[in-house]
């Protein structure tokens, strides 16, 4: 038999189900995937469900339904003060993964030079790959997570296309200040390069850390491509339904890698996020002060168990280091809290290229119901 394509190859189980899988071995508590132990916004569902009722059940518009795309023109208009044609410069996608695999195929060409920041979420590197792009990461160091502007600098070159931001971010929980995205923004403008932006957890902030689209800046809207998603927003992390949302000649590239790959996700359930977001400004109080208090109760938790949690500015994770606990990596010592505390997290070395830093550290998650953390902080404290 003939190989199988020499980039493939190269991949590797996710460390997200080499985890869950131990976790389900050990009968553990499960902190370490990313999606909460709960159902999502009730008002969502029944949308959902009287859509299908209605009929709503066969392939909608490829670039998504119409209600879905003008929702997320009047949210971007009301809370970015952002205007975009819902017709011309909104994409529907399956999930916020799917987008950004749309974008980078889109945009990358061989030996381009994509820029992202390590610990990164797990897709990225493999989409620029698969587009025999180049991969430069420049380190958000602990534990402030912020970079190093000269390191930033010195990963920009002529090959640079892309440049992908994460904020809020996912590990680290750090939501980028207005002066580091300038800072950002201003390289990516003298190198005439693009910038992708994954903002799904754009409502989940606290402590009065405010998230800003880099498209709202000078200059970065007809070169930035904003993705986000309804599955944080709404708890929804099943329905499967981002969108990249940039100007025309952009959006049509997106949008012809988008037809030749899934075409159009869910009809009914794109149809109701369409309506979910009529009722997002009552709902983002109670869903932040939600997720606010599970922040608390894990934080607080483990800061009694004599970890030391760095308190996240947004997104639902917590990074923990470990270094006054232990000499063993993060991924062994994510093994043994498995095994011997029936508690999984996730080792975040395997979101880092160049740097060691990840090995400091543990990430937990607490997109789960209190019992499920409470649980897990009980484990945590048995000998």
């Amino acid at each position: 038999m003939k190989e199988i394509s020499k980039i493939v190859s190269g991949f590797k189980e996710n460390i997200f189900s080499q985890m869950t899988n131990l976790a389900n071995k050990y009968n553990a508590v499960n902190l370490s995937q990313g999606y909460p132990d709960f159902d999502g916004a009730g008002f969502a569902l029944l949308s959902a469900k009287v859509n299908i009722d209605k009929g709503f059940n066969q392939t909608t518009n490829a670039i998504g339904c119409e209600e879905l795309r003008m929702s997320i023109k009047k949210y971007i208009k009301r809370k970015y003060n952002l205007n975009y044609d819902h017709n011309t410069e909104i994409t529907v996608t399956c999930g916020a993964t799917e987008a950004m695999y749309d974008v980078i195929s889109a945009l990358v060409n061989p030996e381009d030079e994509v820029i992202v920041f390590e610990p990164f979420f797990d897709i990225y590197v493999p989409a620029i790959l698969m587009n025999h792009g180049k991969v430069k990461t420049v380190t958000l160091h602990g534990p402030q997570f912020s970079f190093d502007k000269e390191e930033l600098r010195r990963a920009f070159s002529e090959k640079t296309k892309l440049v992908i931001v994460n904020t809020p971010h996912n590990p680290t929980g750090h939501v980028f200040t207005k002066n580091e995205l300038q800072i950002i923004c201003d390289l990516v403008k003298e190198y005439d390069a693009y910038l992708v932006t994954d903002e799904v957890y754009e409502f989940l902030t606290y402590d009065n850390h405010v998230h800003i689209p880099p498209a709202t800046l000078d200059g970065m809207r007809e070169r930035t491509i904003m993705i986000s998603s309804s599955g944080k927003t709404f708890g929804l992390t099943g329905w499967r339904t981002g969108w990249a949302i940039t100007v025309p000649a952009l959006s049509n590239a997106i949008r012809l890698v988008h037809q030749n790959n899934t075409f159009s996700g869910a009809h009914p359930l794109q149809k109701a996020i369409g309506e979910s977001f009529e009722k997002l400004d009552e709902y983002l109080p109670d869903y932040r002060g939600m997720y606010l208090r599970k922040r608390d109760i894990l934080f607080n938790g483990l800061t009694k168990l004599g970890y030391r949690p760095l308190k996240p500015e947004g997104t639902y994770f917590i990074m923990c280091p470990i270094r006054h606990m232990t000499q063993q990596s993060d991924i062994e010592f994510a093994k043994d809290l498995i095994i011997n505390k029936k508690v999984a997290t996730i080792p975040p070395s395997a979101f880092y290229i160049n740097s060691n830093e990840g090995h400091d550290y543990i990430r937990f998650c607490f997109a789960k119901k209190d019992e499920t953390l409470y649980q897990a902080l009980e484990n945590l404290s048995s000998l």
